[in-house]
């Protein structure tokens, strides 16, 4: 039996973590009536100086010291808003800027609902780790309110001996913008985001951007990319939700301050779950997928963003996965070959967390899998938003030890360190 040391640490849903937002009111005028947004703007236009300043006054009690920099957030939305309008506003004064852009903001707690399937890398700056010791960056999926999911960060420490660390979360956290947030102005895609140059990654959230993502970017799979000249990226595929419809797509970083976000071409695109190998092979990208939502896939391409449907590669047996397969984040690289993990549903809808190994220069050779879970859910991880899940987006190679963060029940992010040497042993 695999030997796995679970960390007593635990990252739960939290509704206090909140960020201010644009608040979007109608734009268009009815005929000759004026739109609400007009109307709203020409109400503060009309208060007299005394009034706005008492008014701006009572929204910075209630908010200024839940969130970072108020007053200079309050006032880019009512640059946006001018812009949207049309119409110079002159000089109204700073208090009456103020306030119109507090009436298109609001607050969100990004977090209430669930916190949930982490993925891990590498962090870019290793300076100064002691020997066995190294930086990790780490994503989750966040949920809040209106069931919107986006993507925030935890940077943190892990040992050789089985220590995680996490850095503090900030007191304020800020959402990462776009050079031109008006939703009436964003593009379909690709757009690139930016963290704000005084916030921390672990206080950075990436909220959805264009149309395609409208209702959620969910489950990003997080990968250090090495291109064929020797430069790194970090890569990260993940699922776009307009509402209605599903897309892949591409979280593209080499600092973790900007971020493109870009849709993947080709048919492959139309599901959930891709996963990109960390390098090329043989010349060509290889990516993982789950092209008919129950068997594993593996996809080649020479372009990063364009994917077309693959060949099948691994396919339920055992009974813990044979209602439908997937992975659980971008392939590991190892001596013995790619270590690849995988979710199996079985019996009452119940996730569990197994691992197949590739062949390391022809991964379309399946060399051995795991005939059980390595992880699944039991009594304390069963309850919870979604029962019966354990779900993890990427792991990481430390030393001889897997790393592993991953979801419990959709509700909370618990930490695994699996010896790789037993891993293997146990495969068939």
């Amino acid at each position: 039996m695999l030997s796995v040391y679970n960390h007593h640490l635990r990252l739960y849903a939290d509704p206090s973590r909140v960020v201010v937002r644009p608040f979007h009111l109608a734009w268009q005028a009815n005929g000759a009536t004026r739109s609400r947004s007009e109307r709203l703007v020409d109400e503060v236009l009309e208060m007299d100086t005394k009034t706005a300043q008492a008014q701006l006054e009572a929204v910075l009690k209630d908010f200024e010291e839940r969130h970072w920099q108020t007053r200079r957030v309050f006032m880019t939305r009512y640059e946006e808003i001018e812009a949207q309008l049309g119409r110079e506003l002159g000089d109204i004064g700073d208090d009456k800027r103020q306030l119109i852009g507090a009436y298109f903001c609001h607050e969100y707690s990004y977090a209430a609902a669930a916190l949930m399937n982490p993925s891990v890398v590498s962090h870019h700056d290793q300076t100064g780790m002691p020997k066995g010791s190294q930086r990790i960056i780490m994503s989750l999926r966040a949920v809040g309110e209106g069931h919107i999911s986006t993507v925030v960060f935890r940077e943190g420490i892990i040992s050789d001996t089985g220590d995680l660390r996490l850095a503090p979360e900030p007191p304020f956290a800020t959402a990462a913008d776009a050079l031109d947030e008006a939703e009436d102005l964003v593009p379909e895609g690709p757009v690139t985001v930016y963290r704000h140059q005084d916030s921390t990654l672990s206080g950075t959230v990436i909220f959805p951007i264009t149309p395609a993502q409208r209702n959620g970017l969910e489950d990003l799979r997080l990968v250090h990319f090495t291109h064929d000249d020797g430069s790194v990226e970090w890569i990260g595929t993940y699922t776009a939700y307009s509402g209605r419809e599903i897309q892949s797509e591409m979280m593209r970083t080499r600092d973790f301050h900007s971020f493109d976000l870009v849709p993947i071409k080709g048919a492959a695109a139309r599901n959930k779950g891709m996963a990109l190998f960390p390098r090329k092979i043989d010349g060509s990208y290889m990516m993982i997928g789950r092209q008919d939502g129950e068997n594993i896939f593996l996809l080649k391409s020479d372009s990063i963003d364009h994917w077309e449907d693959g060949e099948k590669l691994v396919e339920p047996v055992y009974p813990w996965e044979l209602v439908q397969m997937g992975n659980c984040g971008p392939p590991i690289e190892l001596d013995e070959g790619w270590l690849l993990l995988t979710h199996g549903v079985g019996a009452m809808r119940k996730y569990s967390i197994g691992a197949v190994l590739l062949d390391k220069k022809d991964p379309s050779k399946v060399l051995a899998r795991t005939p059980d879970p390595i992880l699944s859910a039991i009594e304390q991880d069963r309850e919870g938003y979604v029962p019966n899940v354990v779900y993890t987006c990427g792991a990481m190679k430390h030393g001889d030890l897997l790393f592993m963060p991953y979801g419990v029940a959709d509700s909370s992010v618990a930490f695994a360190f699996v010896p790789i040497g037993a891993l293997l042993d146990l495969m068939k």
